[in-house]
């Protein structure tokens, strides 16, 4: 048997989490209208997508184009379930995405100290104290969270990320009740050897916790990562249509890999999705036409 095939058929199914409302939106110059915005989303669901970071709960000022966070999540038709979830960084936003109705909250902290301060203006130290702040407002709302940890492969100003970085992040959050976890790769960093020791170290450490993987392409191996991630029994990994996305505050950052050419990957392996890869390429297509450039997916 394969090392990337599903182990049974009970292991068949794979999460695709789309990102590129929030993720890849937030990079664009040109305010995309709200009702774009939606209608993206809408066709997202309409091809089977049934995971969603919609967009964020940062400050306005921060960022322009996600100021209309709680006006695009009420105009979002649910289809059954559907699970759409929101970027937050602090108490605030914490209050802002539970009145707007979020499924999941996602809190994210770099592993490096300058990531952290490129991305959020503070160290790992303040932004796991925001995050201890946020998360009862999350539990009192009864709406999970899902702990991000940025430049989990490697930063763009550090170099590599010691294991023990991760754990540290995830430490905090696992003492909050988080049993999700994303890895991100933020700059494009990732190579399949360090995938597994990352995964490894964390499953060692934490065995109770659900993993999910985020790539990014910028050497051309994120999909090579995903391959990893399935051998290593990662059933969830998140992508953006078209392949959209790229951090604003890590240099030389490009694109997420690309949902479309991650659920053909997963396909192709044999994985169920639940998407049409026809309807999603239709949905790339749409979102190029909106931006008015080609992108970068195959």
């Amino acid at each position: 048997m394969s090392l990337f095939a599903p182990r049974s058929p009970a292991d068949r199914h794979a999460t695709v989490t789309e990102v590129g409302t929030r993720d890849g939106f937030q990079a664009e110059r040109t305010f995309i209208a709200t009702e774009d915005k939606a209608a993206v989303i809408e066709a997202l669901f309409a091809a089977g997508v049934r995971s969603i970071e919609a967009t964020s709960f940062v400050s306005p000022r921060a960022v322009p184009q996600l100021a209309d966070a709680a006006d695009l999540l009420a105009r979002l038709q649910r289809p059954a379930g559907a699970r759409v979830a929101a970027l937050v960084p602090n108490a605030r936003g914490a209050e802002r995405a539970a009145a707007a109705g979020v499924d999941m909250m996602v809190c994210f902290v770099s592993a490096s100290e300058s990531h952290c301060q490129a991305n959020l203006n503070k160290g790992v130290a303040r932004a796991l104290d925001d995050f201890r702040e946020f998360a009862p407002i999350a539990a009192r709302f009864g709406v999970p969270v899902r702990g991000a940890v940025a430049v989990a492969f490697g930063c763009p100003f550090e170099g590599e990320v010691a294991p023990a970085a991760l754990l540290r992040v995830i430490e905090a959050y696992h003492a909050h009740g988080v049993r999700h976890v994303t890895l991100g790769d933020t700059t494009g960093m990732a190579t399949p050897p360090v995938v597994e020791r990352a995964v490894e170290a964390i499953r060692g450490r934490f065995p109770d916790v659900e993993l999910a993987l985020h790539f990014h392409n910028t050497r051309g191996v994120g999909l090579a990562c995903v391959m990893a991630g399935l051998a290593l029994g990662v059933r969830e990994f998140e992508s953006s249509i078209g392949g959209l996305g790229g951090c604003p505050f890590a240099p030389g950052a490009t694109g997420n890999i690309c949902t479309e050419d991650l659920v053909y990957l997963l396909h192709e392996c044999g994985y169920e999705t639940g998407i049409s890869l026809e309807r999603l390429c239709a949905v790339a297509l749409q979102v190029a036409a909106l931006l008015g450039r080609p992108l970068p997916g195959q």
